[in-house]
């Protein structure tokens, strides 16, 4: 066991939690009880999937309703991590894009068999990655277009579609989404060994077995996250997923985040 479950462990979670919380609020890096926050959350959902994840494994019903449910709190995270107004439930089909086909490619192909055991974790993961890229391509891309209003109506003057003027505005800042996750798989076995490299090696697998299994789900990832900022792409430039306009209301940073 890499960390054992008691008090000490307890204690030093809390005074970590505390300190990444206070350097927030010295920095002014935002609302210090955000973190704090984020911090219990995890703690306590944690704890409750280790129950579920027990029931569920072995009940295929149970396991696709667990599944839904993952996907439907990324989705939730994510649009409202983008956008308060209206529409921000599209960011379901960029995550849903890019997850969908692999975790289907890897039960087609038996790599992943139909058991919550394998296939939570694998589909955790990838959701995670879609969910991640959704946020920083979103938001980047709507941020952009907000700053460079004038670049796109200059496009429109010139003849193109709206769509296209906002793709030439916000293609480039929404690319830098895919920017994490190419620079952690360029720099695997260098500079981090990720989680699913370790926790394969802690689960008595041999280091090659571990490094195929990372290689997988590194490569995996890049894949669903560049699907996932290619619809949330198109979803900007066609209008779909936006910020509401000034007369609309008011729009505050991580209103009603999950």
């Amino acid at each position: 066991m890499l960390l054992p479950v008691n008090v000490t462990l307890g204690a030093v979670l809390a005074v970590l939690l505390v300190v990444a919380a206070t350097v927030v609020a010295l920095a002014h890096l935002g609302p210090p009880r955000r973190t704090v926050v984020a911090g219990v959350r995890a703690a306590v959902q944690l704890a409750a999937v280790s129950l579920v994840i027990g029931w569920v494994v072995d009940a295929v019903p149970l396991l696709l309703a667990f599944l839904f449910l993952m996907y439907a709190v990324a989705v939730r995270t994510s649009g409202r991590r983008i956008t308060p107004g209206p529409g921000w439930w599209w960011t379901g089909v960029p995550i849903a894009a890019g997850v969908a086909p692999v975790v289907l490619a890897l039960l087609l192909t038996g790599l992943v068999p139909v058991r919550g055991i394998a296939l939570i974790p694998v589909t955790g993961i990838l959701i995670g990655g879609a969910l991640t890229a959704t946020v920083l391509a979103g938001r980047r891309a709507l941020d952009e277009l907000e700053q460079r209003r004038g670049e796109v109506e200059a496009g429109l003057a010139l003849g193109l579609t709206e769509r296209d003027a906002r793709l030439e505005v916000a293609r480039t800042p929404a690319s830098d989404a895919l920017l994490p996750g190419l620079d952690q798989t360029r720099t695997v076995g260098l500079v981090t060994l990720p989680g699913a490299f370790v926790g394969m090696l802690l689960g008595g697998a041999s280091p090659v077995e571990a490094g195929a299994v990372q290689l997988f789900v590194l490569v995996a990832l890049m894949a669903v996250q560049a699907v996932a900022v290619a619809v949330v792409l198109e979803l900007v430039a066609r209008g779909l997923l936006r910020r509401p306009a000034r007369d609309e209301g008011p729009c505050r940073d991580g209103e009603g985040i999950a």
